[in-house]
């Protein structure tokens, strides 16, 4: 079998900073990474009094959907170009990186000149011309596992990316489905355990998506810490049971302080 780039062999593991030059710099792999905001863009307004916030708690980099792939055709499909402004808007006030989801290879170049990462999504991972074109940016890329995907599967569609130059990929962990219906999904920390030991990139964990319930967001993702992975992100919002989307599995900013504190005493435990 054709050795693969993300293989340890292949040569050290992947680090990377996140934001351009306008705002604060990340880094992964060096210290956990807090990746948070809403499900979806609603308005400027609101965008801007959670990001407001969420700098000032600790959290690393701003999250949100302007384009909203939805399982009915009925539901809220975000703001679109508007959301992505919105966003770019609101960031640069707190000198914040954000990511955001590009769903189609036509929204690329409207998306990549705001967004400081871009994020494929769960219902993408299969879209190999999607992942082919955003193998040819320079800019860091969240892969999402896709729901029913293996985890050969998800590992080769970031293959995918690498095989187009880009090394500055993110796995993300964020459940699958399977016969258990009490949460949304099953969040798969095996796989995380696995990429860490075998594997060259960072990955990352979403516990909101991962449970569907808010209660059970802050204990999935210190489990999630301690099994190693690089960091996490979770919905929040000002206002959870008002999010136009997601709401269920949104968790308020009071929470995610208290999750944060949390996780920097997990790290000095951990010594990571």
């Amino acid at each position: 079998m054709t050795k693969l780039l993300i293989d340890k062999t292949s040569g050290e593991d992947i680090k990377f900073t996140i934001g351009k030059d306008d705002v604060e710099k990340v880094a992964i792999g060096d210290k956990k990474v807090i990746i948070s905001g809403p499900c979806s863009v609603e308005d400027i307004d609101t965008m801007r009094s959670i990001c407001k916030r969420l700098k000032e708690i600790g959290v690393h980099i701003l999250r949100g959907g302007a384009f909203k792939p939805r399982t009915s055709p009925y539901d809220f499909q975000g703001l679109g170009e508007e959301g992505v402004k919105i966003l770019h808007e609101v960031s640069r006030e707190n000198k914040m990186p954000f990511v955001t989801e590009v769903m189609d290879a036509r929204h690329i170049e409207l998306i990549e000149p705001y967004a400081d990462m871009l994020q494929i999504g769960s219902r993408n991972m299969y879209n190999y011309t999607l992942l082919k074109e955003v193998g040819k940016l320079d800019i860091p890329i969240i892969l999402k596992r896709g729901m029913s995907a293996t985890l050969s599967e998800w590992l080769l569609a970031a293959e995918y990316i690498l095989k187009e130059g880009n090394e500055k990929v993110i796995m993300c962990e964020r459940g699958i489905r399977t016969f258990e219906n009490y949460t949304r999904n099953t969040l798969d920390l095996n796989s995380v355990a696995v990429i860490k030991n075998k594997y060259r990139l960072p990955v990352i964990v979403d516990p909101s998506h991962g449970t569907g319930l808010r209660e059970l967001v802050s204990t999935m993702s210190l489990s999630a810490i301690a099994t190693g992975c690089d960091g996490l992100i979770i919905e929040s919002h000002t206002h959870p049971d008002n999010a136009v989307s997601d709401a269920r599995q949104t968790i308020s900013i009071e929470t995610l302080k208290d999750l944060n504190d949390k996780i920097k005493l997990m790290e000095t435990i951990l010594g990571n």
